[in-house]
């Protein structure tokens, strides 16, 4: 018997607009919706069977109308831990239609029981499962459990996205995804759970010919490469980077590209050479904390036993910027975290660094640990919307200083290195390191490049009161010094339009937060089980801490 051909809606759920990642202030000012489409969806619409028919709505860029769900067969959907909210909300919604759903992505993966109220559940990687999930919606039963074995997808089966499902004016940037899985083992992290310490990569003919399907669709500017470490498996990756440079060069460098890896980029000058030629121009790295002992503490062994600041500095001289990821509220925190989290942002010069309190996620070493602690808190895993605190997910445990010690030490950091003077001045330093000389792929400016680069100026250099001086003044250090950095010096002044902004509404919580705690408004959820003994530790809390999660 041969599928039925459903109408499959996919539909990507919102995730918290008030973020750092939401880059909310930024696409306001350029005329962009959101800053990138669902690569997850448009991947599994290119596994299940071509013969049916697809529809995408990104709840992050459009309206999810009666028309759409009139039109739909089934409802496929599910996404990353803050999407939590609107995900269970769209499985509401699609029962009470009478739409059968199915859902999956990571967090269904981590935590499938919150999610028993849809019909469909796809846990782990869809490659190995999707036959099965077809089978399930084409036999006429109403619900199934779908579980993948770990770590077994073969990627190099994955097929090219389906980019056409797009509405790519909506998008700052696109999505491609080389490897899945990391080599590292920090305690706090998901990834290694859900993909594996082993990286899997796609062939160099995999990516080469998405890019092909981008550039046929006429699609030009940024790409990012979505892996959690894109140097994880450095042989696959050198292997790759010599035919990707031959490929920009022979279409005139039609994509610049951004990622994230690991701190140990910076100790193989090869490797910085390979993607400095492909036209990498941006890498997050995730730092998490200056602190040695630490980062000891959260596994994450490879930040130790080197100078951060050197590190990040051999990456500008790559000509690639650097976007920092910092943590605050692990077990071995003192008062004197603020001050040198301070001085180590200073001191590698990295303007977007993005600073979070500490949550423990699903089905990680952290959460298993605390639990086993009795820190935990019970429903650690649900998502509490509040409108009046948007770090209600972090610190999801009881923590070892009092917890309002942490949030004025958070505010202090982000009061610090967000204020307009720091801000710029580690974007100046930024403009006067990185090495762009001799590179060939800057692209050529198209006109709605160009209008979202006057907007950004007439709202930084014209209206901002706040920040004009220091816009001008960073722009024309950069003109003067290193005119061939100008574009990344954009970039990096750019994205005060919305981390500025968005780090004085963070502060504005921290206060009310502490104002909280300090009249006993807020106490601590009950944890998961009977408290166990928590190893002394100078400075921990003597005495209850009332507080609400954050």
């Amino acid at each position: 018997m041969k599928p039925r051909a459903p109408n499959v809606l996919l539909v990507f759920p919102r995730f918290n607009p008030h973020s750092f990642w939401s880059l909310r202030g930024v696409l306001d000012v350029v005329g962009v919706r959101c800053p990138t489409p669902p690569l997850g969806l448009i991947t599994l619409a290119a596994l299940l069977p071509q013969t049916w028919t697809f529809r995408l709505i990104d709840r992050n860029a459009e309206e999810l109308t009666d028309d759409d769900l009139d039109w739909a067969g089934v409802v496929m959907t599910g996404g990353m831990l803050p999407q939590q909210p609107d995900t269970l909300d769209l499985i509401e919604l699609c029962r009470a239609r009478n739409i059968p759903v199915a859902v999956g992505g990571p967090d269904v993966t981590s935590s499938p029981h919150v999610y028993a109220r849809a019909n469909f559940r796809v846990l782990g990687e869809a490659e190995p499962v999707v036959a099965q999930l077809v089978d399930v919606l084409t036999s006429g039963v109403s619900s199934a459990l779908i579980e993948a074995e770990k770590y077994t997808a073969d990627v190099t089966t994955s097929p090219i996205p389906r980019f056409d499902l797009l509405k790519m004016e909506y998008y700052r940037y696109i999505g491609v995804q080389f490897s899945r899985g990391c080599p590292f083992n920090c305690e706090f992290c998901d990834i290694i759970e859900l993909y594996g310490r082993v990286p899997r990569t796609k062939t160099n003919e995999q990516i080469l010919a998405e890019l092909d399907a981008l550039l046929r669709l006429g699609y030009r500017g940024h790409v990012d490469f979505v892996d959690d470490n894109l140097i994880g498996n450095k042989k696959s990756l050198k292997r790759f980077l010599p035919l990707l440079k031959q490929w920009q060069k022979e279409r005139g460098y039609p994509f610049k590209f951004s990622t994230e890896a690991s701190i140990n980029l910076s100790d193989d000058p090869e490797l910085l050479r390979m993607l400095r030629e492909a036209n990498f121009f941006m890498i997050f790295v995730g730092i998490e904390s200056p602190n040695t002992d630490t980062l000891i503490l959260m596994q994450k062994k490879q930040n130790t036993r080197r100078s951060l600041a050197e590190s990040i500095h051999r990456i500008y001289g790559a000509g690639i910027i650097v976007i920092g990821g910092f943590v605050m509220g692990f077990d071995d925190e003192t008062g004197g975290v603020t001050q040198s989290m301070i001085e180590c942002i200073k001191a590698t010069s990295i303007p977007l660094s993005v600073v979070g309190l500490l949550i423990a996620l699903p089905n990680t070493q952290l959460s298993r640990r605390l639990e086993k602690e009795g820190r935990l808190f019970r429903h650690y895993e649900v998502v509490k919307v509040d409108d009046d605190y948007q770090c209600s997910m972090s610190l999801n445990f009881t923590p070892l200083r009092p917890r309002r010690n942490i949030l004025a030490d958070y505010s202090r950091v982000l009061q610090t290195i967000y204020s307009p003077v720091a801000y710029f001045e580690r974007v100046r330093r930024v403009g006067r390191l990185l090495d762009r000389s001799g590179l060939r792929g800057q692209m050529a400016l198209k006109w709605s490049d160009l209008v979202k680069l006057a907007r950004v100026v007439w709202h930084m250099g014209v209206r901002s009161a706040d920040v004009r001086r220091e816009f001008w003044v960073t722009l024309l250090d950069c003109a003067w010094h290193n005119p061939r950095a100008l574009e990344q010096v954009m970039y990096l002044m750019a994205f005060y339009l919305h981390h500025g902004r968005f780090s004085r509404v963070i502060v504005e919580e921290m206060a009310r937060y502490i104002e909280a705690i300090d009249v006993g408004r807020w106490k601590d959820p009950p944890v998961m089980r009977a408290p166990a003994p928590v190893r002394p530790h100078a400075g921990a809390a003597t005495e209850s801490i009332t507080a609400a999660p954050l």
